[in-house]
This record gives structure tokens, sequence and C-alpha cells, in this order.
């Protein structure tokens, strides 16, 4: 089960961090990822990191503004998020890929198994 924190209103340029802990049973992951999905739009791939080899990959809307991390041992990703614009507001989702399916890809159907999602939002 994963279970996401870090819900947030801020302001426009702040900086919000988001965590999600797998609670499951010693879970084999192949990566973790970030997604996102405002009103009326399709679900996007924001990050994900590979727990193999740490390495990570970005949406071009929030490649240098948001960091991904995670902590293995405590089987637990991280999204640091900062200088927040208004067309970040959404809900944000946890997601693991326990099969390897999703390789290095953000296609949200490739993850298997989901947090309940954490809403962000930001304000003028």
């Amino acid at each position: 089960q994963l279970v996401a924190s870090g819900v947030g209103l801020v302001q426009r340029g702040a900086s919000l961090p988001l965590s999600c802990a797998d609670s499951g049973p010693s879970p084999d992951v192949w990566n973790r990822g970030w997604f996102r999905q405002a009103p009326g739009k399709d679900r996007e791939g924001v990050s994900l990191i590979s727990l193999s080899d740490g390495n990570t990959r970005y949406a071009d809307s929030v490649k240098g503004r948001f960091t991904i991390s995670s902590d293995n041992r405590k089987n637990t990703v991280y999204l640091q998020m900062n200088t927040l614009k208004m067309e970040d507001a959404a809900v944000y989702y946890c997601a693991a890929d326990r099969f390897g399916n999703a390789r290095t890809t953000l296609v949200p159907e490739l993850y298997d198994n989901w947090g309940q999602g954490t809403q962000v939002t930001v304000s003028p």
C-alpha cells in the first residue's frame, strides 16, 4: 500500500515536498514514479526513479524545478517541488512498477501499484 503525504496549499513560486511510503511486505519494485492529474485532464507522468541504479526522468514541464529521490531502506519516494507554478496544481499520485514494465517511461498504465493521491493547490 502506497501512502502519499504532503497535501498543500502554496503560493506561486513556493516549494512543497511530497513523500510516499510503501507499506507493503518487502515490495519488489523496479521504478517509483510521481504522476499528476488536473481537473479535466489526463493523468500525466511527472518523474520516475529507478531503484536499481538511481536514474531519474522528468517531464519537460518540471525539469529544473522538481527533484525525485528515494530511500530504499524506508521504501519511500520523495518529490521536492520548487518554484511552483499555477499549472502545477493537481492531484499528485505516487506509483510503483513492480514488474519492470515501465522501464524508463512515465506511462501510467505500466505502473501497477498506486497511492491514493494528494492535492496540491497553487494560489496566485
